[in-house]
């Protein structure tokens, strides 16, 4: 039985045993990721995996990191932080397949002003959730508890995703040539990027967030928190039966600042934005702010969550394997001869 207790630290605002607690809690929720590979479960100092590298002629580990950024502050306003975590592991996850990397673990980092062992493990309920759908096992994280430095009902919420893939297998920007199909894959809504501007133009603060839309068909609120699309096993699939030459997560920056990442020197993105399917909440935060459509798309992800960029070849082929993941495949562009960057047309 653990008996470590400091009344010295609980009296400077560290509850030591809600951590313990929130542990306990989270268990049940982290055990729902567990996949072969796993060594350690939560509570060393370090979580242990030992990949299958068989039939891999040269692996290569594949990293990212992000958070979710002010989307957090829809989550505290609606008391409601179940989901938030799904939004963490996208947003990692989603980076990673874009160099064709199998995700295989995840850590968390929660900042929380006063630690409150259920909210804490509503938390990981979804880093866990957002695991399963991504098909890697949550091996470990750290709640840190901040007194004096947050509010008591403030937290943020971090994350970090390695996946491996064969060097041969890799996706790069070398592989995109002229004539390559651009596939849009659906968003779930905004996402985990932009969240200033949505706050802003639609003064998050104020608004009736529970309140119907007839515009959206659900709650603002609702619309707004929902958890970002996870492409990773769809994508994955994909890979493993079409020719793709490039993969782009639609992130912050819009299609301006993340398509040109996946396309060599020399290469431009040809979109034409007849084909794109634009979800009302993106009409609403620009009627709202009265944004330029062009920040719009240099923000936003505006329906189209990931693109492929695949062999004209192919492309049909493509689209078959994601329609069934829901994912409303589209061909939006081409990829022509140019100087950079991204065309609207």
């Amino acid at each position: 039985m653990n008996n470590s207790h400091s009344e010295s630290y609980a009296a400077a605002g560290v509850d030591i045993e809600a951590g313990y607690q929130g542990v306990r809690l989270m268990k049940k929720h982290v055990e729902r990721t567990m996949i072969p590979g796993v060594v350690s479960g939560i509570g060393g100092f370090g979580g242990l995996f030992a990949p299958d590298t068989s039939g891999m002629k040269e692996p290569i580990l594949v990293s990212g990191t992000d958070g979710v950024g002010t989307k957090i502050r829809l989550a505290q306003l609606l008391n409601q932080h179940d989901t938030i975590g799904i939004d963490c592991v996208a947003m990692c996850v989603n980076d990673i397949i874009c160099c064709g990397a199998r995700p295989l673990f995840f850590l968390d980092y929660i900042a929380i002003g006063k630690n409150d062992p259920e909210k804490v493990a509503s938390i990981v309920s979804g880093v866990a959730e957002g695991c399963v759908q991504a098909g890697c096992a949550l091996i470990g994280g750290e709640t840190a508890e901040h007194p004096g430095i947050m509010d008591p009902n403030d937290y943020d919420l971090a994350g970090f995703a390695v996946g491996i893939v064969d060097k041969d297998r890799m996706i790069d920007p070398s592989m995109v040539k002229a004539g390559d199909v651009i596939l849009s894959l659906a968003s779930s809504g905004v996402h985990s990027n932009g969240f200033s501007l949505v706050r802003k133009a639609l003064d998050v603060e104020h608004a009736k967030l529970d309140e119907w839309s007839e515009e959206l068909g659900c709650e603002l609120g609702a619309e707004l928190l929902r958890p970002t699309q996870i492409y990773v096993k769809p994508v994955l699939d994909v890979l493993e039966r079409a020719e793709v030459h490039g993969i782009s997560h639609i992130t912050g920056g819009g299609f301006f600042e993340n398509i040109p990442r996946c396309l060599p020197k020399g290469m431009t993105a040809k979109i034409d934005k007849s084909a794109l399917w634009i979800p009302a909440v993106f009409r609403m935060i620009q009627r709202a702010g009265n944004i330029p459509e062009r920040d719009m798309f240099n923000t936003f992800n505006m329906g189209t969550g990931m693109v492929l960029v695949v062999d004209k070849n192919d492309a049909d082929k493509a689209r078959e394997l994601l329609l069934p993941a829901g994912l409303a495949p589209a061909v939006i562009g081409e990829v022509v001869p140019g100087d950079g960057g991204v065309e609207l047309l």
